[in-house]
């Protein structure tokens, strides 16, 4: 099998290649012609951390995978990530062990490009300004991810400590095409902001409707047990949008940004317009009209990780990447 560490990864994946692949993937999950079945948990109660199993198979790209990911939200602000990860690549043919790989960065590349896949289809086509709610690895993804997909001229970056996000800010000056500015809060980057992604870890919310523009695209991918990124008249408001309806709605462990909504009644599963795959494959509709917010709530899917996988390993083929490893 082929041993792929998190540098070679990052050095093989091709984010825009990505962006472009989980169109067709995503529009696959809708259909039903993926296979995904409910990950499975395991909790560590004392450190409110959680180990996840999610495997799945796609008929495109013909792939399968099992992919353990660890959330620890306890790492925050640490050198240690949140989501740490390993990936098993199977022959989808024998059922032969073919490739192990890291995982950590997939998981951040492959939701942010996700992420920025919901901009390609539900952001305005003039949006031009965007920001960035958090400091870790994740918000770094969408920094770089979202200005594939429109011409953003001003990136404002925003976290619970000013000097990550100057430092972030610093960081991507020469990575995106932007005007790339650290701001002093979530207020400031969100207002007047076309696009609005946010990757944090918060125990209260991070975007209020208040906030909130019209015809603003709004992204969430973080994840607390105890606390929510978006608040209940940004979720009421929004046209919401979704990987997929079992997964957004059932979600194990529970999602607060849905699952609190959800329970007192504020949105009912009908709240829900379409999942990205159902946009991407023209089966439902996306953005209605300019004035109108849209939000992408996710909550991850294995076919997105299925998608950057199989990119990886074919380019590690190619190059003649990694380690050959017999078990």
């Amino acid at each position: 099998m082929i041993v792929l560490s998190r540098e070679e990864v990052e050095e093989l994946l091709d984010v825009d290649a990505l962006i472009d692949a989980l169109a067709p993937a995503m529009a696959d999950l809708s259909a039903g012609r993926a296979e995904v079945p409910e990950r499975t948990v395991a909790s560590v109660p004392d450190r409110d951390a959680l180990l996840l199993d999610m495997p799945g198979y796609a008929p495109s790209p013909d792939a399968l995978i099992t992919k353990l990911v660890s959330v620890f939200p306890g790492n925050a602000g640490s050198a240690i990530p949140v989501r740490q990860a390993v990936i098993v690549a199977f022959d989808p043919v024998t059922g032969e062990p073919a490739a192990l790989l890291d995982g950590t960065y997939i998981t951040a590349a492959r939701t942010a490009a996700c992420a920025a896949l919901s901009a390609r289809l539900l952001a305005r086509p003039d949006a031009s300004t965007a920001a960035v709610l958090g400091t870790g690895v994740q918000a770094r993804a969408h920094a770089i991810a979202v200005p594939r997909v429109r011409r953003i001229r001003e990136l404002r970056i925003a976290g619970r400590d000013h000097a990550k996000a100057v430092r972030l800010a610093e960081e991507l000056a020469d990575a995106v095409d932007a005007d790339v500015r650290a701001v002093a809060t979530y207020e400031e980057a969100i207002t007047g902001a076309d696009i609005v992604s946010a990757a944090t870890y918060a125990a209260e919310p991070v975007v209020r409707r208040a906030w909130v523009a019209p015809g603003t695209h709004v992204t969430s991918v973080g994840y607390n047990p105890s606390g929510r990124e978006i608040d209940d008249a940004t979720i009421a408001d929004a046209a919401l949008f979704v990987e997929s309806r079992a997964a957004a709605l059932a979600a194990v462990p529970p999602n607060r940004d849905l699952a609190e909504p959800l329970a007192r009644g504020i949105i009912t599963p009908a709240h829900v317009r379409a999942e990205l795959g159902e946009v991407a494959g023209g089966t439902r509709p996306g953005r209605l009209g300019a004035e109108e917010i849209t939000l992408y709530k996710s909550v991850g899917v294995v076919v997105q990780d299925l998608v950057a996988t199989a990119l990886v390993l074919a380019a590690a083929r190619e190059r003649g990447a990694g380690r050959l490893l017999e078990l």
